[in-house]
């Protein structure tokens, strides 16, 4: 298996993980994808980048069954209001394509708020930065490498 950018990242930290991986030509939901990985979808996140009324650009990390609540979005890091980026404008701002889009490992560091269900596990699974490739890691290891904000913040 070839190492992405974000299993680099962890080794450097010397931070643990389990990669999961399966070739893939195109994205895939990441409910299809944690079946195809046969991952658990509550401690399974998906990365999303947003951008604020203010124009800076936020990730937001969610268990792949749920869906962002924009408002809850705001709230947690204190903007008017946020939306969803453009996918034909994620890999110029973060480095990464639609579907293997990781909180590790951006071009630069952007605020990163994670669903507060995270809490829940002793690890979570989330993208290793190419598609059909995650990564597994104690939740304690990825706020080591990423600063974490927990916020509820899907859609009940």
């Amino acid at each position: 298996m070839e190492k992405t950018n974000v299993m680099r990242s962890l080794d450097a930290k010397k931070i643990e993980y389990i990669p999961h991986c399966r070739k893939l030509e195109e994205a895939i939901s990441g409910s299809l994808m944690a079946d195809a990985l046969n991952l658990p979808h509550e401690s399974t996140f998906k990365t999303l980048v947003t951008v604020g009324a203010s124009k800076k650009n936020y990730v937001f990390m969610i268990p792949v069954d749920m869906e962002l609540d924009l408002k809850k979005c705001a709230k947690a890091v204190s903007e008017k209001n946020i939306e969803m980026i453009k996918s034909r404008d994620l890999l110029g701002l973060t480095g990464y394509v639609h579907g293997g889009c990781s909180p590790i490992g951006m071009k630069k560091p952007f605020k990163t708020v994670i669903d507060a269900s995270f809490l829940n596990f002793h690890k979570i699974v989330f993208s290793a930065g190419k598609i059909g490739c995650m990564v597994e890691v104690k939740k304690e290891d990825l706020n080591k490498i990423v600063p974490l904000l927990v916020f509820d913040i899907v859609r009940n």
